[in-house]
């Protein structure tokens, strides 16, 4: 594996993508204002339960992040099975089931007094949504940040994808059924070949129409403007349906954010304390954890809205994940950086 050493840059965007995400919301709830019967009109735009519009938004979220996966590096991983391990493990057998535990301790016990049990169940869907879906193109950000190794991260992406194809659904139908929340399983799997499935493969056929990873790279960064585009217009459709909501009740998202908080820095701690028992280096360990961490919130934002309606509960929940991502995750590259020295150098 080759060592990533160069100084970490991170762009604008990424940089600012809580301010952004934050603006978004302030206009999406004056929109929703002054102008309800346009974002009625986007969420009234359905066919089979699948938002119209808000499918091509997230299309282009997802689309310039499955370019970037390239299934040629998997080879690789033998050398250095450790890291992978851990983020394997963490992503799948963990992650997923302490994230619905948090959000049922949080929601139907911790705040019970502030929440309705209608709502609760309806954050709770969401968090099991964003849980199940760890990271696929910021933990590249992360990587950078922390001089983490870029060809290990691409590899530990792209097996996360090929998994997330056929566990993506059976652990959120699961979850959500343990909660007792009612899942429409054919309007889970439609999503789930939306948003993932051919995604993924639009991603690989354009890969190789490309050519080299210097193009793809220069395609990538065309492309990726139309990715912040989305996401910043979905937050608003999102608030401005939600607008009369949080006018009403702005602590509800302090409420969501604290599971959230707590699944993040947990997760954190037992997959890098894990990479660290394992004497993976830093290069390896720093990355794999920041995978499990992080969540792939453009899909867990668009099947909330598929499976629950963009004016749930559960659609909102996976927007404050957005809103506290940046935050979270550059406080740990700190830490990450700071503890380098305590891990093996190669």
């Amino acid at each position: 594996m080759t060592d990533t050493t160069a100084d970490p840059a991170m762009g604008t965007f990424e940089r600012y993508l809580s301010l952004w995400v934050a603006l978004a919301m302030l206009v999406g709830l004056g929109i929703g204002v002054m102008a309800p019967g346009l974002v009625q009109a986007i969420a009234a735009a359905e066919v089979a339960r699948i938002n119209l519009v808000v499918a091509v938004l997230i299309w282009a979220m997802v689309f310039p992040m499955m370019v970037g996966v390239d299934f040629g590096a998997i080879s690789g991983v033998a050398r250095q099975p450790k890291g992978l391990i851990v983020t394997l493990a963490v992503n799948w057998l963990i992650k997923p089931f302490t994230m619905a535990l948090m959000a049922v301790l949080f929601f139907d016990y911790v705040f019970a007094p502030w929440i309705a049990p209608e709502d609760a169940a309806q954050y709770t869907a969401g968090l099991i949504l964003l849980g199940a879906a760890p990271c696929t193109a910021m933990v590249f950000v992360w990587s950078q940040l922390t001089r983490g190794d870029a060809t290990y991260t691409l590899v530990q992406v792209s097996v996360n994808d090929i998994i997330m194809v056929f566990a993506f659904a059976p652990i959120v139908a699961f979850l959500l059924g343990v909660t007792e929340i009612s899942v429409p399983w054919e309007t889970l799997v439609l999503a789930t070949v939306l948003y993932v499935v051919l995604p993924l493969i639009a991603g690989l056929l354009t890969r190789r129409a490309l050519g080299s990873q210097q193009a793809v790279e220069r395609f990538t960064a065309r492309v990726k403007p139309w990715s912040v585009v989305g996401l910043i217009a979905t937050v608003a459709i999102l608030f401005g349906l939600q607008g009369e909501v949080i006018l009403a009740r702005p602590l509800v998202i302090v409420l969501i954010a604290v599971p959230i908080l707590v699944q993040s820095y947990g997760i954190f701690a037992l997959a890098y304390g894990a990479a660290y028992a394992l004497k993976v280096p830093h290069r390896i360990a720093a990355p794999c954890a920041m995978i499990g961490t992080s969540n792939f919130f453009e899909l867990a934002v668009a099947v909330a809205i598929s499976l629950f309606g963009l004016n749930s509960g559960a659609a909102l929940a996976t927007v404050v994940g957005v809103l506290v991502e940046v935050p979270v995750m550059l406080s740990l590259v700190a830490f990450a950086n700071r503890t380098r020295a305590r891990f093996p150098a190669a």
